[in-house]
């Protein structure tokens, strides 16, 4: 993708600076231990954290804001862990999904949807654990879409919490 210097956003760096969780984008040297250490870029090599930062750095506003790429992280903070400058990476991407629903680049109910996948894959994971988790000492491999199935098939992972 060529960079239109035109079209680069030289404040963009610090307003997410000024967003709350942005404050040390400014600190990244991309190391790229951020990607390295992600799990959505294990199973999606597009996804590179290190790039969107890079993007950031650059004042890709438009880009950025208006990319699904943003939405994919998935909050595990494993980047946060790995970071020798304290980048906050998944702090980053909530600054930058922030700013994409006030400058209009999403729709307030996409919000509701992210939020509800997010709750629903913890739950299935959790769902998933619990049918095995009897079985951790006896070496017994199981296939992970076939336990995803047979949990949605139940249904148990629709629980509602009792709170």
């Amino acid at each position: 993708m060529p960079i239109e210097l035109n079209e680069l956003d030289t404040r963009f760096k610090y307003d997410v600076a000024d967003e709350p969780g942005g404050k040390n984008i400014k600190l990244c040297f991309a190391c790229g231990l951020c990607t390295a250490s992600c799990p959505v870029s294990d199973i999606d090599p597009e996804y590179n954290p290190r790039k969107i930062i890079q993007m950031v750095l650059l004042g890709m506003r438009e880009i950025v804001l208006s990319s699904g790429f943003i939405w994919l992280c998935a909050q595990c903070y494993t980047c946060q862990a790995h970071c020798p400058q304290n980048v906050n990476f998944s702090d980053v991407m909530k600054a930058l999904r922030s700013m994409a629903l006030r400058e209009g680049y999403v729709h307030p109910s996409f919000i509701d949807q992210i939020k509800e996948i997010d709750t629903l894959s913890q739950k299935l994971r959790h769902q998933m654990v619990v049918s095995i988790v009897d079985r951790k000492s006896k070496g017994v491999r199981v296939d992970p879409a076939k336990l995803a199935e047979e949990a949605l098939k139940k249904g148990e992972w629709r629980r509602e919490d009792k709170g």
